[in-house]
């Protein structure tokens, strides 16, 4: 589904570059479930950025189903990120006027959904992960958990191929985590969505169907 050949990415911080990845070549295949570990600095979020399109590489290529999409212009690249890719990020990054339901409808109203079908199937996703008696609730009146589910749900809600989720859990206590990480995991096995996670949890990391570290802006077998 997804192939990286040859991928770096260069900063330039104050005059100086700085590999952050540097010649990465990893396959993803459809409906896996990928953990990303290593410690911080080591260009983790920076790679699924990458893979969300959310950055461009210095150099290389990242081919969805065999197609460089990199080529395409901001146009065509922003249509396949609303379509394709579901972001869930450490910091849920809600809207504090909207409350769940309309925080959930928002890509699909970017891409264009008529309002009710995009009202309907937010809140049917919404139910999915038990938040069904929270649709009109502000991000203020909910609990980190319920909080970081809208998250899960607005990534859902244009039924996308990819969840990239970058630290999911990382704000959250053990068990609350837990019930995020059942909740992802459970749409990779049900729904067959490939699920990339960012992660230091080494615990989440063995419920995935495959590892991989990250050092020094190189992949490596993680143990």
């Amino acid at each position: 589904m997804i192939q990286l050949n040859n991928l770096s990415k260069t900063f330039i911080k104050d005059g100086n570059a700085i590999e952050v990845l540097k010649n990465l070549d990893f396959t993803i295949s459809r409906g896996e479930s990928l953990a990303i570990l290593g410690v911080s600095g080591a260009g983790k979020s920076t790679l699924i950025h990458i893979l969300g399109t959310l950055d461009h590489p210095t150099s290389g290529t990242v081919l969805f189903d065999d197609i460089d999409v990199f080529q395409w212009d901001k146009k065509k690249l922003a249509e396949f990120r609303n379509k394709t890719v579901g972001f869930v990020f450490q910091f849920h990054n809600l809207l504090p006027e909207f409350n769940s339901l309309e925080n959930t409808m928002m890509p699909a109203l970017i891409h264009g959904l008529p309002y009710r079908k995009a009202r309907e199937r937010a809140a049917a996703i919404l139910h999915e992960v038990g938040l069904g008696d929270r649709l009109t609730h502000k991000p203020g009146e909910l609990s980190g958990g319920e909080q970081q589910r809208v998250a899960v749900a607005r990534a859902l809600v244009m039924e996308p191929e990819i969840i990239l989720a970058d630290e999911p859990t990382g704000n959250l206590d053990s068990e609350t985590g837990k019930k995020i990480e059942d909740i992802l995991l459970d749409l990779n096995r049900t729904k067959r969505i490939t699920l990339v996670v960012v992660t230091h949890n080494r615990t989440l990391a063995n419920r995935m169907s495959k590892n991989i570290g990250l050092k020094d802006g190189k992949i490596y077998t993680y143990e």
